[in-house]
């Protein structure tokens, strides 16, 4: 079985993608709340416009989004420039650049479950806390809050799920630097492409298989205890 245990560069590998992954989906995860409620609960000029945008990056090949993130977000795009000059944010061959090309094709499941979980929230429910006196904003952590956590839970999941098996967008855009930029699919893809790296492969695959399983096991669990109380 030693075969089974990992290298410390497969570990760095490894973690990374955890690290890459967790990022991914806590950022994201605010802003997928925002828009999905948008889309579930208001009408306005533009709307199929701005459905189009969230789920654009499901339906353009990933290699074209990390071009478009490189382009917008490398040091010498429009937004990279901004942020490295007024933050010292850089995305660009860096870590956090995998987070954001990572997030960015993980953010449409997540609104897109978010946005389910909404629409089948009971409007009377949400007016009759309105008539109360609550403002919009009550109404959502009060009412519309507590009720979507199943949801929300289950669109984190899957973003973070997707985060940890994106490759195409990530390399094209923070390139496949071991230590800084190279996730498991990246490291993966690497083993595939030297002598003798079959074992390599065989066993971040087993590792990638395994992170998968768990999150879909802990998202089941912990929408089903959600669900359970809420009921309650």
């Amino acid at each position: 079985m030693e075969w089974l245990a990992l290298s410390p560069e497969e570990w760095v590998a490894v973690s990374l993608s955890l690290k890459v992954s967790i990022w991914a989906t806590l950022v994201s995860l605010p802003i997928g709340i925002v828009v999905a409620h948008i889309l579930a609960r208001r009408e306005f000029i533009g709307k199929s416009v701005l459905n189009g945008l969230v789920h654009l990056p499901l339906i353009l090949p990933p290699v074209v989004t990390g071009y478009l993130l490189l382009l917008s977000f490398g040091r010498r795009g429009p937004v990279g420039s901004l942020l490295e000059s007024c933050c010292g944010l850089v995305f660009s061959f860096r870590w956090t650049g995998a987070a954001l090309a990572c997030g960015v094709m993980a953010f449409p499941l997540m609104v897109r479950a978010i946005r389910l979980s909404i629409e089948a929230v009971d409007r009377k429910l949400e007016a009759a806390a309105g008539t109360l006196g609550a403002n919009p904003v009550m109404v959502f952590m009060t009412v519309t809050l507590p009720l979507i956590l199943p949801g929300i839970v289950a669109g984190a999941i899957l973003a973070f799920a997707k985060a940890m098996g994106e490759f195409g967008a990530t390399i094209t855009f923070v390139s496949n630097i071991p230590g800084e930029t190279q996730t498991l699919p990246s490291a993966i893809y690497t083993f595939t492409q030297v002598p003798g790296g079959e074992l390599g492969a065989m066993r971040l695959t087993l590792v990638s298989i395994a992170i998968a399983m768990v999150a879909l096991v802990a998202s089941e669990i912990l929408a089903r205890r959600i669900s359970r109380r809420i009921g309650a």
